[in-house]
């Protein structure tokens, strides 16, 4: 069987694309990975409406994405926090692929919004593709795609 007989209701990139595909919900985890915890901090530094945001925040907790913490500030009702689970820091190296090509290709004359560098030594951080037993960087000539147990035939 090829790839294009193959089914894609099991592709991991199909199934990952109908968890977080959106534009919404990319620059929720973009802002929940530099930081930002509550409803409104989400609201205002992405700008999107609040039943959209709502609603993008109950489906990355019911995946087990985002997980909420109660708080409470003074004068006021207690309200959640969305912080990211183990899942959702899993998530973390493609959203810093996502801006690796941004910098290569989209980026504006003023320069990145986020520098992000290795605290140890300061050099930049990049995301690559690795061997897992040689732990090497791999070109997309390298590597050989072979279908595996889940390719089920395209009815």
């Amino acid at each position: 069987m090829e790839w294009l007989e193959a089914s894609t209701e099991n592709c991991p990139v199909q199934r990952t694309l109908d968890v977080v595909g959106d534009r919404w919900t990319l620059l929720i985890l973009r802002d929940a990975v530099n930081g930002v915890h509550r409803f409104d901090d989400f609201h205002r530094h992405i700008g999107l409406s609040e039943a959209v945001l709502s609603d993008r925040l109950r489906k990355l907790t019911s995946a087990g994405i985002l997980r909420t913490a109660p708080y409470r500030e003074p004068g006021s009702r207690s309200r959640n926090e969305y912080r990211l689970t183990r899942k959702g820091w899993d998530l973390w190296p493609a959203l810093m692929a996502l801006s690796q090509w941004g910098e290569a290709y989209t980026l504006g004359p003023e320069g990145p919004v986020l520098n992000v560098h290795h605290t140890e030594c300061g050099a930049a951080v990049r995301v690559v593709v690795e061997c897992s037993t040689e732990h090497s960087a791999l070109a997309h000539e390298e590597v050989t795609a072979r279908l595996g147990p889940g390719a089920r035939r395209r009815s």
